[in-house]
């Protein structure tokens, strides 16, 4: 009778533990959407940048061929991300954060590459932004803090202080950087996942109150700040003024969206990445998009890109617990809102400030962050995944 009774406790322990093994699969949709960023956007860096790598490197691949080995090599550290339980990003939050602000840090002492100290060059390879690690860590630490103190995060102590505590190094490293785009970027980061997670929306308006106060403060105290607002205002607001000088940038973006019109000039056939549009392949692949596929094409990016936004966040809710939420919410909203502020400059909806388009611009090292963290969402979506089966 014992020996009966020994059997049938140990089979459900077996099947448990037999469930616990057991492989969930990752977020198909998700994956698709995301394959199908990074083939088109490959796509259009070739066509953006041929002409340029042929009139400045005699190598019309020369853009592509860096590209491409990036994005291999970044498929295999998504996919290896997509199997790293992401709970280990707990032990790995705060020492990656210190890592972040060495390198913030060190680019101080770089050279300047187009007036800025953005880039860490690495011989033989290729330029490392400290920035693209530097979003990462935060988000890390944050998805980290709110999971610890998410029943707290409505107080000042708990849900505030910790958080800028946090973010104020990383954003005066980035300010000193002149990293502007960055810098808001990191903030939008931070206080969304502030929100989601739970701080109390009295101190957002507090922080806005002190933000206006500040800005006040900075045009008292140094008074010759207001026209170079007011310039920066102005050559926005009239993108047609000065068109070989500040403007040209601008200006030759908007010539190129006009020039696609509905349908477009056909893949291949834009005029103005002919060394019209400066960072054709950059900061502007947007608008070699928009003249060469049209507003159709511009819209299916775009939707892509919402598309993205809201399977995200399905993953995030679906989740099953605050650490994985949190991850899914700060890295798919870094990937949106960044395409919506480069949308945004190109079409010259606001000041222009540098800033990339995932999965198209040229830049090996942010394609290497973008497919790792994309792993990370993927792993989240397993474990979702696994509590379904």
């Amino acid at each position: 009778m014992a020996e009966k009774t020994l059997r049938v406790t140990n089979t459900p322990f077996k099947a448990k533990q037999k469930k616990k093994e057991k492989k969930a699969p990752m977020d198909l949709p998700f994956l698709v959407l995301v394959l199908t960023l990074l083939i088109f956007g490959l796509v259009m860096l070739y066509s953006a940048s041929y002409a340029v790598g042929y009139y400045r490197f005699d190598d019309s691949a020369y853009f592509i061929k860096k590209q491409l080995l990036f994005a291999i090599v970044g498929i295999i550290v998504m996919f290896i991300a997509a199997n790293f339980d992401y709970h280990r990003f707990h032990t790995l939050a705060w020492p990656l954060y210190g890592v972040s602000l060495v390198l913030l840090v060190v680019v101080l002492f770089t050279a300047e590459i187009n007036g800025a100290h953005r880039w860490i060059s690495i011989p033989g390879l290729s330029t490392v932004q400290p920035s693209e690690i530097a979003k990462f860590a935060v988000i890390l630490v944050f998805a980290h803090m709110i999971s610890l103190k998410y029943a707290k995060m409505k107080t000042l102590t708990h849900g505030v202080i910790p958080f800028g505590v946090a973010l104020m190094p990383v954003v005066i490293l980035m300010v000193l950087e002149t990293h502007l785009s960055g810098t808001i970027l990191i903030v939008s980061i931070g206080g969304c996942m502030m929100f989601v997670g739970g701080t109390d929306i009295r101190w957002f308006l507090l922080a806005a109150g002190i933000f206006v106060v500040g800005i006040v403060s900075a045009i008292i105290i140094k008074p010759d700040l207001v026209p170079v607002a007011m310039d920066r205002i102005n050559m926005w607001q009239n993108p047609f003024e000065d068109v070989l000088g500040k403007n040209y940038q601008t200006r030759q973006s908007l010539l190129a969206i006009g020039s696609g019109g509905l349908t477009g000039l056909g893949l291949g056939n834009s005029r103005q990445k002919h060394l019209y549009v400066p960072e054709p392949a950059n900061d502007f692949i947007f608008s070699i998009v928009c003249e060469e596929l049209g507003f159709i094409g511009a819209t299916i990016v775009i939707l892509l890109f919402i598309a993205l936004f809201l399977r995200g966040m399905y993953i995030a809710i679906t989740a099953k617990d605050k650490f994985g939420a949190m991850l899914v919410v700060g890295i798919v909203f870094q990937i949106v809102l960044q395409a919506m502020l480069n949308i945004a400059v190109v079409t010259n909806t606001i000041p222009n400030t540098g800033i990339s388009l995932p999965f198209f611009s040229h830049g090996g090292s942010s394609l290497l962050m973008l497919l790792g963290e994309i792993g990370v969402v993927l792993n989240v979506s397993r474990s979702a995944n696994l509590e379904k089966t």
